[in-house]
């Protein structure tokens, strides 16, 4: 007899560790404040050695904020699914 296959849960993007400036528009990330949309491309400052990147909150579009990092550091973002970057 065969088993029964697990029903399958949507497609959520996995998280991936990248440098700052390999941000997208589009990508999320976390911090302890909430979560937050990328809406403007990363630009370095300092002789490249700090990111820095246009944000807002997903729950609140008008709450926007710059976030920067240590150009070597990596950070921890989730990306839409390219049917989601399309309809855009």
């Amino acid at each position: 007899m065969a088993k029964a296959r697990p029903d399958k849960k949507p497609a959520e993007s996995p998280a991936r560790r990248i440098l700052p400036t390999e941000l997208q528009v589009g990508d999320r990330l976390t911090d302890q404040s909430g979560e937050w949309q990328v809406i403007g491309r990363p630009y370095t400052t300092g002789a490249g050695k700090t990111a820095h990147v246009r944000v807002q909150r997903v729950d609140q579009p008008d709450a926007t904020a710059m976030h920067s990092w240590n150009a070597n550091e990596r950070i921890e973002v989730r990306r839409g699914l390219p049917a989601e970057k399309s309809s855009q």
